[in-house]
């Protein structure tokens, strides 16, 4: 897989994770605010296990985050990359 340029690139210094807990925005807040960038995520995670595409890196999260009750559905977007939902089953 080749990497993007021009207009198809993805700056992840521009984008915003969104989190909505049953459609209600919890959390917004940019990617620039990650103490290790996703290259350098990417870099040691690799150096443990083979990452293969489709994988989920879960990296903490910033302010916000509150209780979750079962049934509760999370959607966990970044604008250019998609979105991952999940419904909690206790």
């Amino acid at each position: 897989m080749g990497r993007a340029s021009g207009a198809d690139a993805f700056d992840w210094r521009s984008a915003n994770v969104v989190t909505m807990l049953d459609g209600v925005e919890w959390q917004n807040y940019p990617l620039d605010d990650m103490i290790f960038s996703p290259a350098e995520q990417l870099s040691l995670l690799s150096q443990d296990m083979t990452l293969v595409p489709g994988d989920v890196i879960a990296c903490g999260t910033s302010i916000g985050v509150g209780s979750i009750k079962d049934g509760a559905r999370v959607d966990v977007s970044i604008a250019g990359i998609g979105t991952l939902s999940n419904v909690l089953e206790a």
